[in-house]
């Protein structure tokens, strides 16, 4: 059984599911080598215009699988930061892919799961989904997802949430922005849908374009180097054959080529 299937439709919209249901879609090495590949094939298709990361069966994910922990305990220093180190190729590959992503969260999200939940780019989850950064409960710490949750919930809740390592539900993850949206179970895949429709009716550079940019601006102190790039970033767009287009379309008062299909 293929423990990580990737689908892609005729519209563009890939779906990347763990599919490990019998063991909570919890994590191991060959599953995070495989989330890699997967976020890497994706990145790079250029027929891929959203990305959805989900899972099938009760839970989104545990978070790290029992036998792999089993094993890293025995490991070396080195073994474990070489371990450490694959986790962390497989966040940023999933955070900087250029196409937008939403994660779509059923059920239980732990540790390691939070880590994918932040590194995407909208989150919608299940009213009965819960969540927990529960490193410290076993010794640990979420050192390798922090950048990303931090960036996801911000300081103020990482700092609580990292230290009581306590459960939290989604209204409460919807507060601290960790999610972009709650909803009904059984009304899920609709509000999923809703965000694939809309990316689906924006300039598909745009939209990459779009991501990039709060990457480069946030953080960075408003000075002349910025200012700079970002009236850059709009003149290029402007003059590009998809900018182009859409500035065409909407003073014609006509769909943009990207929605005549």
């Amino acid at each position: 059984m293929d423990k990580v299937i990737t689908e892609i439709d005729t519209l563009g919209v890939a779906r990347v599911t763990l599919n490990n249901p019998e063991k909570h879609n919890a994590f191991d090495d060959q599953i995070i080598a495989q989330l890699t590949e997967a976020f890497g094939a994706v990145a790079l298709n250029p027929d891929v215009r959203v990305m959805i990361l989900r899972s099938n069966g009760k839970s989104f994910s545990a978070g790290a699988d029992l036998s792999w922990m089993k094993r890293m305990a025995s490991y070396s220093y080195a073994e474990n930061l070489q371990d450490a180190q694959a986790l962390a190729l497989m966040l940023k590959t999933l955070n900087n892919m250029p196409q937008p992503t939403i994660a779509r969260v059923q059920g239980a999200a732990f540790g390691g799961a939070v880590g994918l939940v932040s590194c995407c780019d909208m989150a919608v989850a299940a009213r009965s989904a819960t969540f927990s950064l529960s490193e410290a409960k076993i010794g640990l710490v979420p050192a390798t997802i922090s950048p990303y949750v931090i960036a996801a919930m911000g300081e103020r809740a990482a700092r609580r949430y990292f230290m009581t390592a306590e459960h939290f539900n989604a209204q409460a993850a919807n507060n601290i922005g960790l999610l972009s949206e709650v909803i009904d179970a059984e009304h899920l895949d609709d509000q999923v849908n809703i965000f694939v429709d809309a990316l689906l009716a924006n300039g598909p550079e745009a939209v990459k374009a779009a991501k990039r940019l709060v990457f480069d601006v946030s953080g960075r102190a408003i000075d002349q180097n910025l200012i700079d790039h970002t009236c850059e970033v709009i003149a290029g767009i402007r003059v590009s054959e998809q900018g182009q287009e859409g500035l065409n379309a909407f003073l014609e008062k006509r769909k943009p080529h990207w929605l005549q299909v």
